[in-house]
């Protein structure tokens, strides 16, 4: 018979002269009604080591089982890594690739290096060749973009390929926003937003084109790398998990959702948060954004002759 264990974050709390109570991956207390089943018996089958389950008692403590399992509280098989079936390509600083190839692996991830270039070849690709909703660009710059770096890796959304992207200005890394479907936030999104939200966008600009002074840092520590590799890998896990999401509930019949990524303790969604990091105390700020939609060309210039002038008058609207 398959044995459950609890799942991660959950517990059985045994009161002093109570009944037992579950504290949630959440944090809350619920109490259990074990009916003729004892406490011990239970937290010995939710937590894998057998229980006395071959009296009266078995087919009630094997309804109680099935009621955590169904809630979620417990679990028959040992849970999936969040990023298992996924591949991750990194590339940009190792000081930071490091780090996320580390982070992502660790979860279950299949990590690889890969080119500029690659990226491209991704973004060309045919449709229907695996990679929608299965495969991830991380590319981190420990340095402002230059003009038109990233403009090829703003398509693989357009695949359903998840692009994520960090880089940094001056003493302030920024991670974008998770980019994984048609109208999702790219790169050119964030430098049309952040312009458009400054009066020194002239000035902004012109340090993005690469007129300024030397760098003089911070560069990333080992802290602030861990740091912006975690945060890199929790958009990641969302990403995935929504990807999961849409999955099952194609296979329900429930239609064909987009995994964007939402998280669930996010106050702003995965696909909608430009976050920005202090290097010098590590505090982390978070700004929504929202893409820039397009925007329609302006018509052409009509002519207009008129009879009573002397010639053609030019109209423009």
């Amino acid at each position: 018979m398959t044995r459950s264990r609890l799942a991660p974050g959950t517990g059985i709390v045994t009161v002093p002269g109570g009944a037992p109570v579950l504290r949630t991956s959440g944090g809350e207390f619920l109490r259990i009604d074990t009916g003729g089943v004892t406490g011990e018996d239970l937290v010995r089958r939710l937590a894998g080591e057998g229980a006395s389950d071959e009296g009266a008692y078995a087919a009630e403590l094997a309804r109680l089982v099935e009621a955590f399992e169904a809630a979620g509280h417990a679990l028959s098989t040992p849970p999936r890594p969040p990023l298992a079936g996924r591949i991750v390509h990194v590339l940009g600083e190792p000081v930071l690739t490091a780090p996320v190839a580390r982070c992502a692996g660790a979860e279950g991830a299949e990590v690889h290096r890969i080119t500029p270039d690659g990226v491209a070849e991704l973004a060309r690709a045919a449709p229907g060749d695996g990679a929608e909703g299965r495969v991830a660009v991380v590319w981190c710059l420990d340095s402002p973009v230059p003009d038109g770096l990233w403009d090829t890796a703003d398509r693989l959304p357009g695949r359903r390929i998840a692009w994520l992207r960090c880089h940094r200005e001056g003493a302030h890394s920024w991670i974008e926003p998770l980019a994984a479907a048609p109208g999702d936030v790219t790169s050119r999104h964030i430098r049309l937003r952040r312009l458009a939200a400054t009066a020194a966008h002239r000035e902004l600009a012109a340090y993005w084109a690469g007129h300024r002074t030397p760098d003089t840092g911070p560069r990333p520590t080992e802290a602030s790398a861990a740091l912006i590799a975690a945060l890199l890998t929790a958009d990641l896990i969302a990403w995935a998990e929504a990807e999961a999401e849409a999955e099952a509930e194609a296979e329900a019949g429930g239609g064909e959702g987009v995994g964007a990524g939402t998280s669930r303790a996010a106050v702003v969604p995965v696909r909608r948060r430009l976050r920005r990091i202090d290097l010098r105390d590590l505090t982390l700020t978070e700004h929504p954004v929202l893409p820039v939609p397009d925007v329609a060309p302006l018509p052409a210039p009509t002519a207009v002759r008129t009879r009573a002038g002397a010639g053609t008058a030019e109209a423009r609207p």
